[in-house]
């Protein structure tokens, strides 16, 4: 028979500013952080920490000292495995292939329980290391990083290109950020919970035109450790938990920043993937409660929701400011705040939207909970969506 992936337990750190300085007295540690959510995601799953066969790390950020991540904590954790102990890396998807990559131990019969987990601590870091490392990423290195091209500068050029497109406006964009904003004072693990205006969004300083600094992701520290099982296992436990109903992958061969035309704001590989993942799962777009898109900036969620077929083409913008994609409207999209609200601990961020999906669908989000939410998307994104992860879950009570 064949194996089925479920998630049944979830720890996390609440995102925010938690790195330490390097010359700073007392040192917050990266092992440290993640060891105590191993053993509280442990817990909520009801099992104990020698049932676990597989770890699959997101791969820290370059600014870790510790290197070999992974069987360090192996060691820490006193924890030997049969299934596998490994670290994997994929810019902003690196969090997404960590799930995938645990999912494949359990389908392959290597593991019964497996943990996809990670840290990214990275604001205690200089403005101009981490954007020189930002800036390497995007495009051509010896052709397109020397001109200084960041990745908040092509999201930018996205938003411009949808505005002329589809009669948008830097308004109708803003107000992304504010409904985000809105569902992040309901989360306590969100980074920024006052409240906002459309006014605020506005009023802030611009970082790339047309987006300012409440319409693009922060810096961000956080930690998350999820605990996937075989559907056997999980059955066991006697609780509800979240089955892995559908997933789709695609890229596009390109590399973020392209010299081959393309529609600029089409985000093809989400298209690809998301139809992939919608015929695994034998469901369609309209049967989705919620979604926690990867979006780092307002645009993106836009563009992303639109690829997915959650929003019409050309009026995702629309629909957030007429409320549609907020909670209690059509189609809730990034009830946790997402990226601009929630934070951006890039390596790890899809880690945190599966968290939200596991609260969701196992009607346990308190305040911002979807009412009878049975169906969840999440998505990640490699570079400019040129390539995408999506994942259809189900949750099972």
């Amino acid at each position: 028979m064949e194996k089925t992936v479920t998630i049944i337990g979830a720890a996390a750190l609440p995102v925010g500013k938690w790195q330490t300085p390097p010359d700073a007295a007392v040192q917050v540690l990266e092992h440290e952080v993640l060891a105590r959510l191993v053993l509280q995601a442990a817990a909520e799953a009801g099992i104990e920490k020698g049932d676990i066969q597989g770890m699959t790390f997101a791969q820290p950020r370059p600014y870790t000292a510790q290197k070999y991540f992974a069987t360090f904590m192996a060691h820490y954790l006193r924890l030997p495995c049969a299934g596998n102990i490994s670290e994997v890396l994929g810019n902003g998807m690196t969090g997404g292939f960590a799930f995938e990559h645990a999912a494949n131990d359990i389908l392959l019969g290597r593991s019964k329980v497996s943990l996809a987990l990670g840290v990214n601590f990275e604001t205690a870091v200089t403005a101009r290391e981490h954007m020189m490392s930002s800036m390497r990423a995007v495009g051509d290195v010896d052709f397109q990083a020397p001109f200084g091209i960041t990745p908040i500068a092509w999201y930018a050029m996205d938003a411009t290109r949808y505005i002329h497109d589809h009669g948008s406006s830097r308004e109708e964009l803003a107000t992304v950020a504010v409904k985000n904003r809105r569902h992040a004072e309901l989360n306590p693990l969100a980074q920024f919970r006052t409240p906002i205006t459309l006014d605020d969004v506005l009023a802030q300083p611009m970082i790339v035109e047309p987006l300012g600094l409440f319409e693009v992701p922060p810096r961000s520290d956080g930690a998350v450790c999820l605990v996937l099982a075989e559907e056997e296992v999980a059955r066991s436990l006697g609780k509800p938990y979240v089955r892995v109903r559908g997933r789709g992958f695609y890229h596009e061969g390109a590399h973020q920043i392209s010299e081959v035309p393309n529609d600029m704001t089409a985000l093809a590989a989400a298209r690809t993937a998301g139809r992939q993942a919608y015929e695994d799962a034998k469901i369609a777009p309209t049967d989705i409660d919620l979604a926690e898109i990867y979006a780092p900036c307002t645009i993106v969620e836009v563009l992303a929701g639109e690829a997915l077929g959650l929003t019409p083409t050309g009026r995702g913008a629309r629909y957030a400011a007429e409320g549609r994609t907020s909670l209690g409207g059509d189609i809730p999209i990034c009830t946790s705040g997402g990226l601009t609200s929630r934070g951006h601990p890039a390596y790890i961020t899809p880690l945190y939207s599966f968290v939200e999906a596991f609260e969701q669908l196992r009607g346990t989000a308190s305040e911002r909970q979807v009412s009878g939410a049975e169906l969840a998307l999440t998505s990640a994104e490699l570079g400019n969506y040129n390539a995408a992860l999506v994942h259809i879950l189900e949750g099972v009570h």
